[in-house]
């Protein structure tokens, strides 16, 4: 439960982290306009701190979950894949912020990259619910 708390928290300071550089980053550039970068703090909060959080309160409700084998995969995947998501998101909402013009390749790059990035995270969510289905399951 400790690691989960751990990742919960690491999560609030990277959002937070994120929302600054958003806010400071565009405040700087006098832009106005909308970006990904917006978005990348609201991630990491949800998807980081509040899920995390949730586990953690699932994980002291049926200690079994922390060895439920598929909950293991999901961590392992999940924290590597939201991570890989928000910079993929940084790195657009960048390009966005400076007027970056790309070519149809690089657009197709980016959104090729993001693209694997939610595919990570459905398989890293499908683990998730089975490992919850598996421990609290075995109630009904």
């Amino acid at each position: 439960m400790k690691k989960l708390l751990n990742l919960s928290f690491l999560y609030f300071i990277l959002a937070m982290a994120a929302g600054v550089f958003y806010r400071e980053y565009t405040k700087f550039l006098g832009f106005t306009g909308k970006t990904t970068l917006a978005i990348a703090h609201t991630h990491l909060l949800v998807m980081g701190m509040f899920l995390f959080l949730l586990l953690a309160l699932f994980a002291g409700q049926k200690k079994e979950l922390l060895e439920e084998k598929r909950f293991g995969q999901f961590l392992k995947l999940y924290p590597a894949t939201l991570i890989f998501m928000v910079v993929m998101m940084i790195v657009r909402g960048i390009l966005q912020v400076q007027n970056v013009a790309l070519t149809s390749a690089k657009n197709a790059m980016i959104s090729g990259i993001a693209g694997i990035s939610h595919i990570l995270m459905v398989v890293s969510i499908v683990l998730l619910f089975g490992a919850l289905k598996n421990v609290f399951g075995k109630e009904d």
